[in-house]
């Protein structure tokens, strides 16, 4: 079990500012798991909310041992409404104080190639259960004048990104959402900030069929997320984020567009295909022959 690297102090201002109780989505791996593992560690009790059943009980377990919280694993797919419903039913009676949307999964490769039936569910889980579950807490942190909202957008969100044209639009809605949101609900409260890592590395990489050579961890992206709750609107957690956002930051988006096109390529799995109008660009998404079957990062 991880230790959380921020100083007493630092958990002390998260458990008075947003406890007694959190909910963390995509809880079971990646970035979620990490910010669960902080939050534990400054005495937040848990709801911690996945897919994958198993993972999320072990976890519970270990969480309840090392810390002495209260813990409630909530197995549910988000890409489906009922999961939605079933997280704010657990969360009804309990006082919850943050909410943690790190749901979320990505594919990799050309638009018109995809399952649509995917592509749709990834709309479902990292817009619409986003929308969901913020609109029912906003409200909740709004009467008790006090709160907080983290949210996931992306280095992808500022720019269309070819061979990940969708997924960089869903990040893109996540992004614009934060920023308006924050502004309403600062009068009343309420703390919104949305963290935009670069690569990370997580289970997110093997679902969307990407290698990462260069990638933060997700440690390090939960830790700066975490700081910079209450004190920022964005953050791009970890120096390669940090570079990766000042490179890009002189060119004009159609530049951004084409530089994270030939990004996104050299991180595909190579398939055999290509992204026109640039054939040496190869794009990342098996084919139907041999696709393997899809894992849903995150939870």
């Amino acid at each position: 079990m991880t230790t959380s690297t921020m100083s007493p102090r630092e958990l002390r201002r998260l458990r008075e500012r947003y406890g007694p109780w959190a909910v963390v989505t995509g809880a079971s791996d990646g970035i979620g798991r990490e910010i669960a593992l902080h939050l534990a560690a400054a005495g937040v009790h848990l709801v911690l909310v996945a897919r994958r059943a198993e993972l999320l009980h072990a976890l519970a377990a270990r969480l309840r041992a090392a810390h002495g919280i209260e813990v409630e694993p909530v197995a549910a797919d988000l890409s489906l409404a009922s999961g939605v419903v079933e997280v704010l039913d657990r969360c009804e009676h309990r006082q919850v104080g943050l909410l943690v949307a790190a749901a979320g999964f990505g594919t990799s490769g050309r638009f018109v190639e995809a399952e649509l039936v995917e592509e749709l569910a990834m709309i479902d889980v990292n817009c619409r259960a986003v929308a969901a579950l913020s609109h029912a807490f906003a409200r909740r942190f709004v009467a008790q004048r006090r709160g907080g909202i983290v949210l996931m957008s992306s280095l992808l969100a500022f720019q269309g990104v070819a061979l990940s044209a969708n997924y960089a639009a869903t990040k893109a809605w996540v992004q614009t959402f934060a920023e308006g949101l924050r502004l309403e609900l600062s009068p009343c409260g309420v703390d919104v900030v949305a963290t935009a890592p670069g690569p990370v590395r997580s289970g997110f990489a093997d679902r969307a069929e990407m290698t990462m050579s260069f990638a933060e961890t997700p440690a390090v992206v939960a830790r700066g997320t975490l700081a910079a709750l209450g004190r920022s609107g964005v953050v791009r957690p970890g120096w390669l984020s940090k570079l990766l956002e000042w490179s890009l930051a002189l060119l004009p988006r159609w530049g951004r567009v084409r530089v994270m096109a030939k990004v996104m390529a050299s991180m595909a799995r190579k398939t055999g295909s290509t992204l026109e109008p640039d054939s040496t660009i190869p794009a990342g998404r098996a084919t139907s022959a041999s696709a393997t079957s899809p894992r849903r990062a995150n939870g």
